[in-house]
């Protein structure tokens, strides 16, 4: 078997698909993604075509280091994310040769299914408390909100950080202590608020807080980490084991959230999850985005012991509410029960993908570009 060629599809603000093609019937499928970065993260793939047409597929190793080595500037979110879409694929691919789901070739499962959270927004606490009581009717056992500080400056008036508590507040009393609860700060603040803001929300019990400051500032966790007792998540923003190699040797990081379809897909995240587990470190994968990038996640989540938790964005206990799983096949396969999905068990990523639902949907123009967001003052602040 020769791979032949790829197809990329732009199928919504969030979503990339690539078709890798061999000389046979098979063909794989990959989600290579940088929400807002779609069409560069599509010419770096076209780039890296030259090192895949008359590859053996079975040889994914080699050829990510090809991919990732061969180009001399390596790294950064563009060119790991266009790895990380063919890397799925490619897996795709040789667990349909071989008629077993990814994880059975990485080792066979530690789990038979996967805890699940969603998101919930809202501006204000009424609106989330409302949105959170409705996910949790759903059957999610753990949800995730924003902190609830909106267009920070680097420091604020604690009539700021009382919004957040407000907020926080309401969520936490609408769903009660059974529920897990993380906090989102998206890294949009900075060290002297996140401080006060993570202390403050202690009372509230949250799961984790999720990226309090920018990655670049990663020696800033060590302060909040002195501050806090909450645990501390981070890692949807670095795109390789080298990224994440320093902030595992620092030690203040409690959960890693790498992105299989930023971080050089099944291949690379299972050695940065290797490594995490050697931290005693836990892993919840980062996956607001669409259903393949979703299926690897739960491949990587099958035989990792230490993911406790997984994103996603795709409205699983109710198919129809989103229209990137009109481009499945079989879009209830994800089986959502009780906060829970179950592992996969078709070949390869066990998705069956709609070809026609998937060409249909590039007729439709994604050119999403986000509110650039300013505080009081006019300056520019983080999103």
């Amino acid at each position: 078997m020769k791979i032949t060629g790829v197809e990329l599809f732009i199928v919504g603000p969030r979503s990339t698909f690539l078709k890798v093609l061999t000389d046979e019937e098979i063909t794989g499928w990959g989600e290579p993604i940088i929400p807002r970065r779609s069409e560069t993260v599509v010419a770096a793939v076209q780039e890296m075509e030259d090192w895949l047409v008359g590859r053996d597929p079975d040889h994914i190793e080699d050829i990510w280091q090809t991919l990732y080595r061969g180009g001399f500037f390596r790294g950064g979110p563009i060119l790991m994310a266009a790895i990380a879409g063919i890397d799925q694929a490619l897996w795709d691919i040789k667990g349909k040769r071989y008629g077993l789901p990814v994880y059975q070739l990485l080792g066979g499962p530690v789990r038979d299914k996967m805890q699940v959270y969603a998101w919930i927004g809202g501006d204000t606490p009424e609106e989330m408390a409302a949105n959170a009581q409705r996910r949790v009717a759903e059957g999610y056992r753990a949800i995730k909100v924003h902190e609830g500080i909106a267009n920070p400056h680097y420091v604020e008036s604690f009539a700021v950080v009382d919004q957040a508590v407000a907020k926080i507040g309401a969520v936490r009393a609408a769903i009660g202590n059974g529920i897990g609860l993380g906090i989102d700060f998206h890294g949009h603040l900075h060290k002297g608020l996140a401080k006060v803001v993570a202390k403050e929300l202690e009372p509230f019990h949250p799961l984790f807080l999720e990226e309090p400051v920018l990655p670049e500032h990663g020696e800033a966790l060590r302060e909040i980490a002195r501050h806090t007792s909450i645990p501390i998540a981070t890692g949807e923003r670095l795109f390789s084991r080298w990224d994440f190699k320093q902030i595992l040797h620092d030690g203040y990081v409690d959960i890693i959230q790498p992105d299989l379809s930023h971080a050089g897909g099944i291949s690379e995240v299972k050695k940065i999850v290797a490594m995490a587990e050697a931290y005693d470190v836990a892993v919840a994968p980062h996956c607001p985005l669409g259903p393949v990038a979703l299926m690897a996640c739960l491949q990587m989540d099958a035989i990792t012991p230490h993911a406790f938790i997984q994103e996603q964005n795709l409205e699983i206990h109710d198919p129809s509410l989103n229209p990137l799983m009109r481009c499945l096949a079989n879009p209830h396969v994800f089986g959502f029960k009780d906060g829970y999905v179950p592992l996969p068990q078709g070949p390869g990523l066990g998705l069956e993908i709609n070809e026609d639902a998937v060409r249909e949907a590039v007729k439709q123009e994604y050119r999403w570009r986000p509110p650039l967001c300013r505080a009081h003052d006019g300056t520019v602040a983080e999103w």
